[in-house]
């Protein structure tokens, strides 16, 4: 099965395992002092061991004047970071597996609060419209120098062990600045024509290939920058056919710049393959290898890129943090196992926070050294675990004991596991919310667990079992502000809405709460041809959505002529009207409407969990009945109780 993806393959003189690449994606979890920790080599281990052939480390600092892209990333500005670098390599290689360490200059894509002397750079005093603060402009003697601290990484790269390095030339990154002709205005060696933008990294390449014979180079670049005066695929060919003569071994093609971002790292509206045509265009041009991402989500899409010649190696990112062994499940037929990236951008909001990366599919992501399977207990015996609830809590924490020799039962009251996420993945763009059900009910199916469905558990029938233990899962619910008028017939909630169980056409609607359901919810009305008003009591519309994901549904609410009333704060229903008052001045006012729906999220419901703590000694909540929240959050809560229950 997926005989390309798993069959060897060769970049420059290195032969490799499988098809597959683990590219660049920042973690958040190197040492404070830039050396590679415990916590990130045993990530990267984890995805060796499952079947990856190549894999390219997070952004690697060559400069800790300007060059840092945070406090907590990888560095190789010096020969003091080899031994811990050479830790890294050395867990990789048991497994057969290459490693790359990309070198990194954020350049203008910065702010200086991270830089060892302050101010950022970059080859032209142009500000980045993201990061928004002003760059110095590099002098000629400065950029020769920054050639000299890549150069000099490379050599740390080389000592370490490293199969290779690759320049981080792509997401208007300071190469990347050189390149471009929307960022590089200098009139001096490094700027003018083709060549000129070339010449820096040309001094790059060329000196690390002169000074380390061997030592394979690669490139990751942007094909097209989707800027008007920036990279366009006819550039991006130039620069590939360009790279290729100075002797880069191969090509890692990706797009975008901070400007572009949802390009970089695409939201969940942004379908599998989309911008195939950038690395089919640019293998169409080279002889060497070429490396690209296309958001994979499938096995199946991966070996349709190789088959159909658009790249020769694939690249899997997000793919391989929402499952470690999405290598390893695919090769063996298993994919209905692999828990697939679902574009929610949750890793890329806590990477943006300062904090580790994080993945709402994946509550491992990042803990692989606490969670694993050396760690865990296998103390179970067969003893029944009652599991109060079918929810993703509930499959999490019933897998995890069933892995620890306990016979989990779960008590689902529906016709089906899933939850609440049987609701969250009926709007629009959301049909990999709706694959994460499928896995994780097939990975409860694979691991043996008994489920009841249509069964709303009783303390009588939990006794019957005679439990080591009670695990709630199960206690929270949509709910309705208690305001006058909550209870009219014209009023209902999202969860209805999105359902199906309440139909609405033509009618003017209110819509409380400007969260992720209520924006959603939005959406599917004015979809159905209602005019549609939301109201929100604070300043805020979208938590707690990535920023690319809030301007996606700011211009697709606009669209559908969706109106969005913030710092409004609903106060009556009344038969055609809601009566609301400003939360900072308490303004009186009146919105003329047909139908009201709430969507403002779910409110934990603790009887079963306080009858449960009546009975039984040993009894735990995970999910929404402990605390509300994300599907990821449930996850990680599920995970690590059941982990030392």
């Amino acid at each position: 099965m997926y005989e390309k993806l798993f069959s060897r393959g060769r970049i420059g003189n290195l032969e490799l395992k499988s098809r597959i690449v683990m590219p660049p994606m920042g973690t958040g979890m190197a040492a404070l002092n830039g050396e590679a920790s415990d916590r990130i080599i045993r990530y990267y281990e984890e995805r060796a061991k499952a079947g990856c052939g190549l894999i390219c480390t997070e952004v690697t600092c060559v400069d800790e004047d300007w060059g840092c892209a945070g406090f907590y990333q990888l560095h190789a500005s010096s020969m003091r970071y080899a031994q811990s670098l050479k830790k890294l390599a050395d867990a990789v290689h048991k497994y057969d597996t290459k490693i790359f360490l990309q070198l990194h200059h954020p350049g203008r894509e910065i702010n200086s609060i991270y830089q060892g002397k302050g101010q950022i750079v970059a080859p032209s005093a142009i500000p980045c419209p993201v990061c928004r603060e002003m760059p110095h402009e590099l002098t000629t003697a400065e950029c020769e120098g920054l050639v000299n601290k890549f150069v000099a990484a490379a050599k740390v790269a080389k000592l370490a062990g490293m199969d290779g390095v690759e320049l981080h030339a792509a997401h208007g990154y300071l190469i990347n600045q050189f390149l471009s002709p929307h960022t590089n205005k200098r009139t001096d060696k490094y700027g003018g024509d083709f060549f000129g933008r070339m010449r820096f990294i040309d001094e790059i390449v060329i000196n690390i290939r002169t000074q380390l014979p061997g030592f394979p180079v690669s490139v990751r670049f942007s094909a097209d920058e989707f800027l008007p005066d920036g990279i366009t695929i006819e550039e991006g060919v130039k620069i590939a056919r360009h790279l290729e003569s100075i002797g880069v071994v191969s090509l890692n093609v990706s797009c975008g710049t901070y400007e572009t971002g949802n390009t970089i790292v695409e939201p969940y509206f942004r379908k599998e393959m989309w911008k195939k045509n950038l690395a089919a265009s640019v293998k169409a041009a080279v002889k060497i290898p070429v490396i690209a991402v296309n958001t994979v989500k499938y096995p199946a899409t991966a070996e349709k890129l190789l088959e159909e010649g658009v790249c020769d190696f694939v690249a899997l990112g997000r793919a391989q943090l929402a499952d470690p062994e999405w290598a390893k499940k695919a090769k063996e037929g298993n994919e209905h196992l692999i828990r697939k990236c679902m574009g929610c951008m949750f890793c890329f909001k806590a990477a943006l926070s300062g904090m580790p990366i994080i993945c709402n599919a994946n509550p491992l992501l990042g803990l692989e050294e606490i969670y694993n399977e050396d760690t865990l207990k296998k103390d179970g015996d067969g003893r029944v675990i009652a599991v109060i609830g079918g929810g993703p809590a509930g499959m999490q924490a019933a897998q995890v004991m069933a892995r620890r020799g306990y016979r989990p039962i779960i008590f689902e009251k529906g016709s089906e596991l899933g939850g609440q996420m049987n609701i969250a993945k009926l709007p629009e763009n959301k049909e990999m919310l709706g694959e994460l059900v499928k896995t994780l009910v097939a990975q409860t199916e694979d691991l043996g667990i008994e489920v009841r469905l249509n069964t709303e558990a009783t303390i009588e029938d939990i006794k019957a079992l005679n439990p080591a233990g009670v695990i709630v899962a199960a206690g929270s619910k949509p709910f309705k502000l208690p305001v006058p008028g909550a209870d009219r017939e014209n009023v209902c909630l999202a969860s209805d809405v999105l359902l199906g169980n309440v139909k609405l056409e033509n009618k003017n609607i209110i819509v409380v709460g400007a969260g992720v359901t209520g924006i959603e919810t939005a959406e599917t009305l004015a979809l159905q041809g209602n005019k549609v008003t939301i109201i929100e009591m604070s300043a805020n519309v979208g938590e707690p959505l990535y920023p690319s994901l809030k301007v996606y549904y700011g211009k697709r609410l606009a669209e559908l002529g969706v109106e969005i009333k913030t710092m409004t704060r609903l106060f009556e229903i009344c038969d055609n009207k809601i009566v609301v008052r400003n939360s900072a001045t308490a303004f009186r006012a009146e919105i003329p409407c047909d139908a009201v729906v709430f969507a403002n999220g779910v409110r934990s419901d603790k009887a079963i969990a306080e009858a449960c703590y009546a009975n039984f000694d040993k009894v735990i909540c995970v999910g929404d009945v402990s605390n509300p929240g994300l599907i990821g959050e449930a996850l990680r809560d599920a995970n690590s109780k059941a982990w030392v229950f």
